[in-house]
């Protein structure tokens, strides 16, 4: 590891980024300097001022990606390397407004069924059922549940927040069942351990990578044809949770997002709310002369 980057590692530290921002950080510093095959200390404003124009005429990068690029770009220049140059001032991450994309309940239920691996089907439908993050649902500790209340702590979610979630009473049976298989003290998920280890000796929980790959197989077998991953089952349930009438403010303290806004994007994609306007605008029209 080079000096520059263990020290925009400590910087980023230091500011409490969380462990996948400060990868996701280093991965774009280090494609900067893959671009012009020299260290990022050694980069001149012009070049930079050039690289941005590159990703958003040539690569035509999304704005998600562009976004990615000159947030950790300019912590790197402006934090760690202390160079406040014009440019960064200047640059702005483009925004696009797109609409998740959502399964219909009966979608959500093929597709879980489509999991033959119990490790997988578990933790899948908790994040559906309780409205979790990949990460929060893989990393979900026995000592997250607190069946007397039927809620989940989530600890340290996005933004190192932590919050509470309901537990549906068919989601903590199905944990209760899944944990008897490998009784671990810490992990309701564990990774697999050689055939010499039982699992309850699982040092780290399962990875990340294994259940996108398990969802994405499931996707493909059940014959959904959306452009789905593990996240819309997040969306799904905060959409499904508002076609039952659940307030959106309940819902946005679930989905721990930090502006109402956020949550409110959910309005867009109930089918309910779009059948009730239909109905309305029909009811208004109708006696129009044509």
């Amino acid at each position: 590891m080079t000096i520059l980057r263990q020290k925009m590692l400590q910087d980023m530290q230091l500011r409490g980024l969380s462990e996948t921002t400060q990868k996701i950080y280093l991965y774009a510093v280090q494609q900067l300097a893959l671009h012009y095959d020299k260290s990022p200390d050694t980069i001149r404003e012009e070049e930079l001022r050039q690289y941005f124009l590159y990703l958003r005429n040539e690569k035509r990068v999304s704005s998600g990606t562009y976004g990615v690029a000159l947030c950790a770009i300019k912590f790197l220049y402006e934090h760690t390397l202390q160079r406040r140059w014009p440019t960064l001032d200047l640059l702005r991450a483009p925004r696009e407004q797109k609409l998740p994309v959502v399964l219909s309940l009966e979608e959500v239920r093929l597709i879980l069924s489509r999991l033959s691996l119990p490790r997988y089907r578990v933790c899948l439908t908790t994040i559906y059922s309780c409205g979790l993050r990949l990460r929060e649902g893989v990393h979900l500790q026995v000592n997250h549940i607190d069946s007397a209340r039927m809620l989940i702590h989530i600890r340290k979610g996005k933004g190192a927040k932590d919050r509470y979630v309901p537990l549906p009473e068919n989601t903590l049976l199905m944990l209760r069942q899944f944990w008897l298989s490998h009784r671990h003290p810490k992990w309701l998920f564990p990774a697999r351990t050689p055939r010499t280890l039982p699992a309850c000796k699982a040092t780290v929980p399962m990875s990340v990578a294994g259940v996108q790959q398990a969802f994405k197989a499931a996707l493909a077998e059940s014959g959904v044809y959306k452009k789905a991953s593990v996240h819309t089952l997040r969306h799904s349930f905060a959409t499904h949770l508002l076609e039952a009438g659940v307030d959106l403010r309940l819902i946005q303290a679930y989905l721990g997002h930090a502006s109402p806004t956020t949550t409110a994007r959910y309005t867009h994609l109930t089918r309910k709310t779009d059948l009730l306007a239909a109905d309305a605008i029909n009811r208004l029209m109708k006696d129009l002369p044509w």
